[in-house]
């Protein structure tokens, strides 16, 4: 009987249906995440492996799993995986693309509606000191209507986002690397520039695209002294993305106004500093926390655990390494 080894609980349909399919399931359940020397220890035996995005799949517990066959990573992305010697090992890697789309979009327009209309922050007051009453100029945000949010990385997420906060009344600057058709611009009511233009032009700016090395730190301190003064950052995509150095000193600065992360540089760890501002909104990497999306994602990982048993296909390669003969 081959072993699946679960390095974090999934929904539980999941491993019944890598026990139906004849599989030993192994699963990690500490309220922890599991540290190396156990995932090592308890893979060693395992011929597949479902790990989440916050579980480091590197070259070593590679090689204390000499039976291994595929990576099931539970998430859309799988920068916690290497992925290059896998690939050298023969070893498949899949990840879980488009069924967090719906989720994370959501969670990208509810921070960008707390951060302009300081919902966090007001219910922080009420919960505390509490307030005088209603008052011309007390506590005063910002409309989303008529302004300019621009879109880094325009995929599915950032296209699911454009969808939504169209409906709000703002202008949409979008840039990556390829321009997307008229007709689907048209759509979207977006409107492709350069990346300069879109930092210096936008009110919001959300970030939609993975992380790599050409994507690492993309936010530093030269993109901040070119934004506006108002301009609200949202990432829910890669913390690595923005320099959070940098990130800080423009807050402190007043380069810019405010900034909502779900995901962090150093995740799970977050800088105190974030913690003392007011203009800073923070959530523990909940953009696809949903029963709708981790239910599909456990779907496709234990079905792409099956079929590779079978000898079949699996989904959503991101290696290029194939099912052999």
């Amino acid at each position: 009987m081959e072993k699946v080894l679960i390095t974090g609980e999934v929904p539980e349909h999941a491993q019944k249906m890598l026990e139906s399919a004849g599989l030993n399931v192994d699963v990690f359940t500490g309220e922890k995440l599991i540290e190396k020397a156990t995932l090592m220890e308890r893979s060693q035996d395992a011929s597949f492996l479902i790990t989440p995005l916050s579980t480091k799949i590197d070259a070593e517990v590679i090689d204390h799993a000499p039976k291994l066959k595929l990576i099931a990573n539970f998430g859309a992305g799988f920068n916690n995986i290497d992925t290059d010697y896998a690939k050298n090992k023969g070893i498949m890697v899949t990840n879980t693309p488009f069924v967090s789309t719906v989720s994370t979009a959501e969670v990208t327009v509810g921070l960008i509606i707390s951060l302009s209309h300081r919902i966090p922050e007001g219910d922080h007051l009420m919960r505390t000191t509490g307030f005088n009453g209603w008052a011309p100029l007390f506590f005063l945000g910002h409309e989303l209507s008529n302004k300019v949010l621009g879109i880094i990385g325009m995929g599915q997420i950032g296209q699911a986002v454009a969808e939504r906060m169209k409906a709000f009344g703002v202008h949409i600057l979008y840039t990556q690397h390829h321009r997307l058709s008229k007709q689907r611009e048209n759509e979207l009511g977006a409107e492709y520039v350069e990346m300069d233009n879109l930092i210096e032009s936008s009110d919001i700016i959300s970030l939609h695209l993975p992380l790599s090395d050409k994507t690492h730190h993309m936010i530093g301190a030269n993109e901040f002294k070119h934004m506006k003064k108002n301009t609200i950052l949202i990432n829910a995509a890669r913390g690595p993305i923005i320099d959070e150095d940098a990130l800080l000193s423009a807050l402190l600065g007043h380069e810019i106004a405010g900034a909502a992360l779900d995901v962090y540089e150093k995740e799970p760890i977050v800088a105190d500093e974030f913690k003392k501002l007011k203009n800073v909104i923070l959530t523990p990497h909940i953009g696809n926390a949903t029963f709708e999306a981790r239910n599909a994602m456990a779907e496709i990982v234990a079905s792409n655990v099956v079929a590779s048993l079978q000898n079949k296909e699996p989904k959503y390669i991101v290696n290029g390494v194939q099912t052999k003969a």
